[in-house]
């Protein structure tokens, strides 16, 4: 018995839902999307400012007063930003799930997705997929950008730590900034260069054997920057003659010489800024990408294995077989060679093998303390590869853990905007950074395992996105108020009962 018909018009109304379900499906991923897309472009930038502030604050002694150049420290800035990328984008990606999600079900639009028959899994899919694509671009950025914005910035840090504070002589200050030289200013002119009551002292041969006074001067630099020019007026210079010093003599005798005027020339080459090779820093961890930092360990591995067996051989053969033919050799010479030769020997022979089984103990005993710390080197420099290595891919799966818990957390607690949202991100992100940090660096004191130190923040932060996808799946109210204040106040009237029954 047939129960239908099939015919061409059921297929077009077929295909019309389809049609119309398709076009609503992709209306709302074009929704979602353009919901999540702002809070995540927003909050990913004010993460980045504060935590670029925060560079800012630590290094700022290092850059103030260097006389930088402004296309330095944009560069400097560009890629300190760059290098905290992988830091603020959880944060980023956290906050702005929570926000989207919490803004969805503040104004009942998740609500009346739900009603019409859209899972929150569903809802949540074009964010998913959107999510894993920051990800694998995390990763990427983190195996191949990230590598050559350290090095970059690197080596810009480490010369202008190393460079000259700007040449600025004060009024009424003594100026140490010239190698050799102390140089001294009563007073400076409105000009910057008429300077009057001039005092510099020579240190160029170990000692303040020529002091330079003068009435007045001027003071510039050269056009190339390399010197400095005082032109100075009326004045006398003082100059200890130590090369006729007699250890006899109690009076030095000094060589005085008066001038109308005379230059004195400082050389500035210390000051000009210098770019160190960037050889230097390529084959640290934080410069390298994942094939990189795969063959340094595979290197350290194999030359860890050489050291031990190295050690292990050279321990047997120079020192214990060594020690032990030394001994047979005494026992040949000794009537019998029985086992208490020792005490056969003379006082002299005796105290001469003693103070060489010392010797050799203590030549053994540094020898194993210097090879143990070679290892211990080699071990914690792997430990850092390692570490480094596990890094790259754990941002990835971060990223997909902190959506995971702001977007069902949003729905949970369905407030938007930069209140609760900010308040429960960041309490959430400080456990992750803490939690990571605090493994991380168990893990180079060699507490516990590199990869458990770099995989243990988003494996017990995973557990609780897993929670809150299913409380928001179905509609758990964990954090609502009322709830609480509620169960508190029965607990407090049934206390109130318990109390008034034991009293009658």
């Amino acid at each position: 018995m047939r129960l239908f018909s099939f015919c061409p018009c059921h297929a077009d109304l077929i295909n019309s839902n389809f049609a119309k379900r398709n076009k609503g499906l992709k209306t709302l991923h074009r929704f979602t999307l353009k919901a999540y897309l702002l809070p995540f472009l927003l909050t990913f930038f004010i993460a980045l400012f504060v935590l670029f502030m925060q560079f800012l604050w630590k290094w700022v002694d290092e850059l103030v007063g260097k006389g930088l150049d402004w296309i330095v420290v944009c560069q400097l800035f560009f890629y300190a930003s760059l290098s905290l990328v992988p830091l603020a984008l959880p944060l980023a990606i956290l906050l702005s799930s929570l926000m989207s999600f919490g803004n969805l079900a503040e104004h009942y639009e998740l609500a009346a997705l739900k009603a019409s028959g859209l899972s929150l899994q569903r809802i949540m899919s074009p964010l998913i997929l959107f999510t894993i694509g920051i990800s694998l671009t995390a990763f990427y950025f983190s195996n191949n950008v990230l590598p050559w914005v350290n090095l970059k910035m690197s080596r810009m840090m480490f010369d202008i730590t190393n460079q000259k504070p700007a040449l600025h002589i004060k009024e009424g200050v003594f100026y140490n900034g010239i190698d050799n030289y102390s140089i001294y200013v009563g007073k400076k002119g409105t000009d910057e260069k008429t300077i009057l009551k001039v005092l510099i002292y020579d240190h160029t041969n170990d000692g303040n054997n020529r002091v330079i006074t003068a009435e007045s001067g001027t003071m510039e630099s050269t056009a190339d920057k390399k010197s400095l020019l005082l032109y100075l007026v009326n004045g006398c210079s003082y100059e200890e003659m130590a090369k006729e010093k007699d250890p006899g003599m109690k009076d030095i005798p000094f060589l005085r010489n008066k001038f109308s005027e005379q230059l004195v020339r400082f050389d500035l080459s210390g000051f000009k800024p210098t770019k160190t090779n960037e050889n230097l820093f390529k084959e640290q961890h934080q410069m390298l990408n994942v094939k990189q930092l795969i063959s340094f360990l595979d290197t350290f591995r194999v030359e860890d294995r050489k050291l031990r067996t190295g050690f292990h051989t050279t321990l047997d053969d120079v020192y214990f077989r060594n020690a032990e033919h030394l001994i047979q050799e005494k026992k040949k010479k000794m009537a019998g060679g029985d086992s208490d030769f020792v005490q056969k020997l003379n006082k002299q022979d005796r105290h001469m093998i003693i103070e060489s089984a010392i010797g050799m103990v203590h030549s053994a005993k540094g020898s194993v303390d210097a090879r143990i710390s070679e290892l211990d080197n080699n071990n914690s420099t792997a430990v850092q590869y390692e570490i480094e290595l596990h890094k790259k891919f754990a941002l990835s799966l971060s990223c997909l853990v902190m959506f995971f818990i702001g977007a069902p957390l949003g729905a949970i607690i369905r407030k938007g905007g930069l209140g609760m949202p900010v308040v429960v991100s960041v309490l959430f992100f400080v456990v992750y950074w803490v939690i990571s940090i605090s493994f991380e660096k168990m893990a180079k004191e060699g507490v516990v395992n590199p990869i458990l130190g770099v995989w243990m923040a988003p494996a017990l932060l995973f557990p609780l996105g897993v929670f809150f996808t299913y409380k928001a799946t179905v509609d758990s109210a964990i954090f609502d108020v009322d709830i609480y204040t509620r169960l508190f106040k029965r607990l407090f009237r049934l206390r109130t009962e318990k109390q008034t029954v034991a009293i009658g």
